[in-house]
């Protein structure tokens, strides 16, 4: 084939990979997600799990802050704070591997969180994405506490342009890997926002954890 020809299939897969639905770019999210099962998930009482009273409704979905303030540009991420759950941890890029797969932290390291590059920065407008391990084989990880986070809580995202986004929290929920609602995690609301994404659910040492937890999130202030 010639070279001109490879770029014209080049130039297609770039304007398919564009067209693609979060729904299809989720599963390949997903299966990276659901391989960040590194720890033994055999502590004594394992993380905690979202509380029926912090999922999302519809109405929580759909409303707006007052004051909701403009999307930010595009900045690369610094760190990533959550008061609630004591989280103060570094953030690293990451993409997908050579196998589709999101490429999560590395697992070695407990308190460093990953910043999908794939998706927007946190503060752009569309659905920003920050993964990080549940644990690791020594112990709990940067999102342990995930689960136990409620509507309202805040998380801090410093950026690289020494401006830090503040996302408000309305809804904290576990999926099922096998039956993971892509679209509704992913798919951009016309808002700035946020999800923040660890495994959870349910573990076996064959298959380690079933689920993720999902953070759902909002920009509703810039500092």
């Amino acid at each position: 084939m010639s070279l001109y020809g490879l770029s014209e299939v080049a130039e297609e897969e770039e304007r398919q990979r564009k067209r693609a639905p979060w729904g299809v770019i989720a599963l390949v999210l997903l299966t990276g997600l659901a391989l960040i099962r590194n720890g033994s998930g055999e502590f004594d009482i394992g993380p905690p799990q979202p509380a029926a009273a912090a999922a999302t409704d519809s109405r929580s979905a759909q409303s707006t802050f007052a004051g909701t303030p403009a999307s930010m540009p595009y900045s690369a991420v610094d760190r990533v704070r959550i008061p609630a759950i004591q989280v103060d941890a570094p953030v690293t890029p990451v993409g997908l591997d050579a196998n589709g797969w999101v490429d999560a932290p590395p697992p070695e390291d407990p308190n460093l969180a990953g910043w999908f590059t794939g998706a927007v920065s946190p503060g752009e407008k569309g659905t920003a994405v920050i993964v990080g391990h549940v644990d690791n084989t020594k112990g709990p990880a940067v999102f342990y506490g995930l689960g136990a986070l409620k509507k309202g809580n805040r998380v801090e995202v410093q950026r690289k342009d020494a401006k830090t986004a503040v996302f408000e929290i309305y809804g904290v929920e576990v999926f099922d890997k096998t039956n993971f609602p892509g679209d509704r995690v992913y798919a951009s609301k016309g808002t700035p926002e946020l999800r923040v994404i660890t495994c959870g659910g349910g573990f076996t040492k064959q298959n380690g954890y079933d689920g993720n937890v999902v953070v759902f999130a909002r920009l509703v202030e810039v500092r």
